[in-house]
């Protein structure tokens, strides 16, 4: 029987995919949901494609005392890892050959054996699910260091509409991010960095943005503290500010005044796949 592991040291869970291991990772979290905090590193090794490659992530998770989770269909590859791990005596579960086996049987036909075709069938759902993971993540100026991995960054002041439209571009599998212009700060050397076709400025009109601040305003309670959030004439060098910036480093722009977030969403969308 193996040892409790100790909390300090996360157990290393590796998964071998000749595809992009979605459905070795989906299932192990399944598994693992049924444990309270379980104490574990996922380790997702895709693309798996070659024998050499195969014993190579073998030998690796037995120095990490791992276990491993395989979803191979191709057979030269699948049967050298198998023989590896019974040589390394790496523990480990083929998630698939029973499956393809028994499907075989009464289909009375052999499988494809290719890698990559549940991905394929369900890309459009899992690049969906992918942005919105984005996005989430890189919310509001959120790691920034990440920043070049997004499809289009949109910036611009507070209450420019960037977060929800963004939100709306990940419902439709962009991996938007957004960064907010503040007054009197530079811009962050990630997003200057970038190439000025993948950022877009929002910006308003002054009134407008004073309109919408002004509902968020009443809704906080310490309204009196935002009394510069919400000045016409601060409003004004916000957006003057904001401009300037988006000028300099050659970034598009879209007026947001009166617009839907769907409108502005389709513009960004014409923008970035013209």
């Amino acid at each position: 029987m193996p040892k409790k592991r100790k909390r300090g040291r996360p157990l290393s869970v590796y998964i071998m995919s000749g595809g992009a291991g979605r459905t070795g990772e989906q299932v192990v979290n399944s598994a693992l949901a049924q444990f309270v905090e379980p104490n574990v590193k996922l380790v997702i090794k895709p693309r798996i494609r070659s024998a050499a490659a195969a014993r190579r992530i073998v030998a690796e998770a037995k120095k990490q005392g791992a276990i491993v989770f395989y979803t191979l269909v191709a057979p030269k590859i699948r049967q050298a890892a198998l023989d590896e791990l019974e040589r390394q005596g790496v523990p480990s579960v083929d998630l698939l050959g029973g499956a393809l086996a028994i499907l075989e049987d009464h289909l009375n036909e052999p499988p494809l054996r290719q890698a990559g075709l549940s991905y394929a069938l369900r890309k459009e759902q899992f690049d969906r699910i992918d942005a919105v993971d984005f996005t989430l993540a890189h919310d509001d100026g959120q790691r920034m260091a990440e920043l070049d991995r997004a499809d289009v960054v949109l910036v611009g002041p507070s209450r420019v509409s960037k977060s929800v439209v963004c939100f709306y571009l990940a419902s439709h599998g962009v991996r938007a991010a957004n960064v907010p212009i503040v007054l009197h700060e530079a811009p962050h050397e990630k997003l200057t960095q970038l190439d000025p076709l993948k950022v877009i400025s929002l910006t308003m009109n002054a009134q407008r943005l004073r309109s919408i601040r002004d509902v968020r305003a009443h809704r906080v309670s310490s309204h009196h503290t935002l009394t510069d959030y919400i000045d016409i004439r601060g409003i004004a060098e916000e957006l003057r500010h904001a401009l300037a910036i988006a000028e300099k480093h050659g970034w598009r722009q879209i007026d947001v005044s009166y617009k839907s977030v769907e409108e502005v969403a389709e513009e960004v969308l014409h923008m970035i796949r013209p």
